[in-house]
């Protein structure tokens, strides 16, 4: 096992007869960062909790920097790991000014005190903040809060930090900032973190990987770019809205939209009756006219996005009220009646299953 990862082997959390975790295995490298995106309950706290050292396993390993911390009858508790923590709710100590915070870990350790006030004041510059070293945390707002638990957790120079939904209570023009900012700050000191999230915007700017969490699984692990290239399911590319997923059927001449009768050789060959989903991504489509098209719809919603507009069009060829994305330089009017034209080697597919997102 290489030095300076977090490891986990067949790891499950069960309470009582509940399974929460199933049975996770991942190997995070030195210097990366791991983002575990999904939707609450999909169990991606309980995962950080039992790298923390915060919950014990039913079954599995958890090893850090190559020794085993949890499992076979081990159990580290977190102050043994060497980790640092940056909770959602900054955890700040309201009677300890800034620094008296940021201190606070070292002080436990029994750091000297000319040593600790040198490692306190290097954390608050690395944060920016080292001129708020007096102040009481509550005179602080929200993001130099954060701030401070990021020096804390860095203070006493981990190798491993783990960030439970960081940036969550702040506004979201502060931690669109704050998200590119902690990046950055994680790649400079060269952390090896893991960041949960609900977010799918931060794991993409933060990670190395992102694990997608489902019921106590992780339904895909990839680099973002990969996730949104080739996601592992219709029901990843739901939860990421990646696109549209549409049901198809294949009919003697081509596929289907569900019900609809219109024939498109969209896809690959499968028998008479076959079923599909198909992710219909906003660049995989493109505007013609109605009278040229053999899929046609009007214009529901348009809004304006990544420097280009998205327009929501209702598919008119009775195709069970699918609605599809198309990206547009320009702004469609509502209500206009517009013709789609497919490119086909965009599209993904995937096997017939229920779509749901995790």
């Amino acid at each position: 096992m290489t030095a300076n990862t977090v490891s986990t082997c067949d790891l499950r959390l069960d309470y009582g007869t509940t399974p929460v975790l199933k049975g996770i295995d991942i190997a995070l490298p030195a210097g990366n960062t791991l983002a575990l995106l999904g939707p609450s309950g999909c169990g991606k706290t309980t995962l950080l909790r039992l790298i923390a050292g915060l919950l014990a396993p039913s079954f599995g390993q958890v090893w850090i920097e190559e020794e085993l911390v949890a499992g076979n009858g081990i159990f580290l508790p977190p102050e043994k790991r060497g980790l640092g923590m940056v909770f959602q709710d900054y955890a700040l100590w309201p009677h300890l000014s800034v620094a008296g915070n940021v201190g606070f870990p070292l002080e436990m350790r029994k750091i000297g005190k000319a040593e600790r006030d040198r490692r306190v004041i290097e954390a608050l510059r690395r944060v920016e903040l080292e001129h708020l070293a007096n102040r009481s945390p509550g005179a602080l707002s929200g993001g130099q809060q954060q701030r401070v638990a990021i020096a804390r957790a860095i203070v006493a120079e981990p190798r491993i930090v783990l960030f439970d939904e960081p940036l969550s209570n702040l506004d979201r023009e502060l931690r669109e900032n704050m998200v590119g900012e902690l990046a950055s700050l994680i790649r400079q000191l060269g952390l090896t973190a893991i960041y949960v999230t609900h977010d799918q915007s931060e794991a993409f700017t933060l990670a190395d990987q992102v694990a997608i969490m489902d019921h106590g699984l992780i339904a895909q692990l990839a680099a973002p770019e990969e996730l949104i290239e080739a996601p592992a399911s219709a029901k990843i590319a739901e939860f990421l809205r990646l696109g549209t997923v549409a049901n198809m059927r294949r009919t003697a001449t081509g596929w289907a939209f569900g019900s609809a009768q219109s024939d498109h050789a969209l896809g690959p060959d499968a028998p008479f009756g076959h079923e599909a989903q198909v992710l219909i991504s906003p660049h995989s489509l493109q505007a013609c006219a109605p009278e040229q098209a053999v899929l046609t719809g009007a214009v529901k919603a348009v809004q304006f996005r990544d420097n280009a507009y998205l327009a929501d069009i209702a598919v008119t060829e009775g195709a069970d009220n699918l609605v599809l994305q198309i990206a547009s330089n320009s702004r469609m009017r509502l209500g206009e009646r517009i013709g789609l034209e497919i490119v086909s080697d965009c599209l993904r597919w995937f096997p017939a299953q229920a779509g749901q997102a995790p």
